[in-house]
């Protein structure tokens, strides 16, 4: 990757505090003590590679890694709600 302008160094930016954010996401995820706090930052680790995905297809220009991010961001969500159904076992 070559930074020449400024919203490529932005992006570059970016990309390194989501990437940031995985690693010491995962490790949150070993090291988490009850299945609610390992959902939470799972969701975090998920929608932080979304982000990821989405400025590779931003820097690359294609058109379909960003439909397919935006996808698996919408799908991400429903996953997110019906992980939150059913550790609280269908209270609301």
């Amino acid at each position: 990757m070559i930074i020449d302008s400024i919203p490529d160094l932005l992006l570059a930016l970016a990309m390194g505090i989501l990437a940031a954010a995985v690693i010491v996401g995962l490790y949150r995820v070993y090291s988490a003590t009850s299945a609610a706090e390992r959902a939470v930052v799972g969701d975090l680790v998920y929608f932080a590679s979304i982000g990821i995905l989405m400025i590779i297809g931003i820097q690359t220009g294609s058109a379909i890694v960003q439909d397919a991010a935006m996808l698996a961001a919408f799908l991400g969500i429903l996953a997110t709600v019906a992980l939150a159904r059913i550790l609280t076992r269908g209270e609301r």
